[in-house]
């Protein structure tokens, strides 16, 4: 069961880790004007990555705590309900899966914009390469 429930989050996270569709929107400095919107835009998909990168093993590390919290909670409660029943340790098995899976899914629909930590990252990446990041759209 451990294996299963760990390959269905390691799944769910590679999903998630990329699925923005806003992007940073860019003042027209002196250096955007000088590189181009061809290279800036190569310049935000190479920020992006490597936020992304970075992020992902910190995301991978909270989203893994919190299944666990919860697998934890949903085995306690399925071995009391199932121990009404004669069936404690199947109770706590399917309690634990169920905590578990919920955790996930419930983290999956939380995330609808960019993380903020990963536009802060893309934010100074842009200002190390010398843009001006206004937003994002």
């Amino acid at each position: 069961m451990t294996k299963t429930v760990l390959f269905f989050f390691l799944s769910m996270l590679v999903l998630v880790g990329c699925g923005t569709t806003k992007s940073p929107i860019l003042y027209p400095n002196e250096h955007l004007s000088s590189v181009g919107a061809e290279q800036a835009n190569r310049d935000i998909e190479e920020c992006c990555r490597l936020a992304d990168g970075y992020l992902k093993s910190q995301k991978g590390k909270e989203m893994t705590k919190n299944a666990v919290e919860s697998g934890v909670v949903g085995a306690a409660a399925g071995a009391a309900g199932g121990s009404v029943f004669g069936h404690a340790g199947r109770g706590a098995g399917a309690g634990a899966a169920a905590g578990a899976a919920a955790s996930v899914t419930h983290a999956l629909f939380r995330v609808k914009d960019p993380d903020p930590v990963f536009m802060n990252y893309v934010n100074r990446c842009l200002t190390d390469r010398g843009y001006q990041p206004l937003g994002w759209e």
